[in-house]
């Protein structure tokens, strides 16, 4: 059907996910000729490049209805309403709702002239559950991704994640253990669980679950699942069923992406983080301990306002002393309505760039260090298409002869090209 809803979508794996249901809810409602914009909010700039494709997308599809919403449209819809692009803005709840997309679609046929708003953006922090529309199967043939948790109970100085998503709600343990056993009825290998804040699943349900025990309850109950991976986590909210489940079982897979963000105490400390320099070391070093090829990624940004040359070597120096290969660097950008935006002592845009150039390179490093100390082991390798796979530590490794997509391979590795490992 030539005329289905495009879809555009913009920042995180959530938002990938969501696009997903998205597709669904806007196709049972019949909705056609729409561009949809599922917009990031993280920085000043992603906000920006949410106008650039907008404007981009009018441009090549001059008769469509333009929709726009995800983070940027629920926490500036008057940002989007006013851009002559656009026809529609849509809040994050509304989004996920048959009813939005049932309603739009006999609005923009014709059925009902003018009957919904075009701007329908509630306030986000009423919202106590999270959306009931549970995808099977998003993502490649090899991994499918299960959505258990969304928003944030924490005000981090820097963020304005929260306002795009409300307070955190989390998915009840049996709804994700039944969605889990269907993808590997399916033929999945692997499950990622995503959520905005995924440490901090199971604090708004009954009896206050952990991740752990979410985590536990799913390799108990769904014994085929291959592989399970958890997405980004904030460590000092881990738990010991956690712990012991990195100590435990083969089947979570040894590769954590922490939301670290700084190096220095004073720092964190003005960011508003939970943790210190030493909690994020002390953790790292137990995971490791506890499961010796576990690698680590993590989040950190480079010239928060007050941040000395002392400060961001307190950073860099965070590298090595927590051992993290997969780096994502955020050069600090001013986002309006987040109380850092309003602390003095900006830093400069150029010494902001320089920084994250250096932990940039410290990150190429680490990666370097860690494909260099894969060569001559066996590696249990998921295939993402026919001639790339991720390990267990989620390395790319290219083949020369064609495999299996979505296959477990097991396969020497034999050298490096270009930050990936050959077998």
């Amino acid at each position: 059907m030539s005329n289905a809803p495009k879809f555009t979508t913009l920042g995180c794996r959530l938002n990938a996910y969501e696009t997903e249901a998205m597709k669904d809810l806007s196709q049972q409602a019949g909705l056609s000729n729409a561009v949809v914009v599922n917009t990031c909010a993280v920085t000043a700039e992603a906000v920006r490049k949410a106008r650039q494709e907008i404007r981009k997308l009018r441009r090549e599809n001059p008769d469509s209805t333009i929709i726009v919403t995800g983070c940027a449209a629920q926490t500036e819809p008057e940002t989007f309403a006013k851009m002559a692009e656009v026809d529609r803005v849509i809040g994050n709840t509304e989004k996920m709702q048959a009813d939005t997309w049932q309603a739009m679609s006999k609005d923009l046929a014709g059925d009902f002239i003018g009957e919904t708003e075009k701007v329908q953006v509630d306030d986000i922090m009423s919202v106590t559950e999270t959306a009931g529309h549970l995808i099977d199967g998003f993502g490649t043939r090899s991994r499918a991704y299960v959505q258990v948790q969304n928003g944030c109970d924490h005000r981090c100085t820097f963020c304005i994640i929260p306002y795009g998503r409300g307070n955190s709600r989390s998915v009840p343990a049996g709804v994700v253990v039944d969605q889990i056993k269907r993808l590997v009825d399916k033929g999945f290998n692997e499950v990622v669980l995503t959520g905005v804040d995924l440490t901090s699943w199971g604090a708004d349900l009954p009896a206050t679950p952990k991740l752990g025990d979410l985590v536990m309850r799913i390799l108990k109950l769904v014994p085929d699942l291959n592989r399970l991976r958890i997405s980004s986590i904030d460590s000092i909210e881990v738990d010991e069923n956690l712990m012991q489940a990195i100590a435990t079982e083969p089947r979570l897979m040894p590769h954590l992406h922490l939301s670290l963000q700084h190096g220095d105490d004073l720092i964190l400390k003005r960011m508003a983080r939970r943790h210190l320099r030493d909690d994020a070391i002390r953790f790292t070093e137990e995971a490791k301990r506890l499961r010796p090829d576990m690698t680590f990624g993590a989040d950190i940004i480079a010239g928060f306002p007050t941040e000395t040359d002392a400060h961001f070597e307190n950073s860099l120096k965070l590298v090595k002393d927590c051992d993290l290969t997969w780096l994502h660097v955020f050069p600090y950008s001013k986002r309006e309505g987040t109380p850092a935006a309003k602390i003095p002592n900006q830093v400069n845009g150029t010494i902001i760039k320089a920084r994250a150039a250096q932990l940039r390179a410290a990150g190429d490093a680490q990666v370097a260090a860690h494909l260099q100390a894969q060569i001559g082991k066996s590696h249990h390798i998921l295939m993402e298409n026919p001639h790339m796979g991720r390990t267990e530590q989620f390395t790319e490794v290219t083949f020369a002869q064609p495999q299996t997509e979505g296959a477990l391979v097991t396969a020497k590795i034999t050298g490096i090209q270009d930050q990936q490992l050959t077998a």
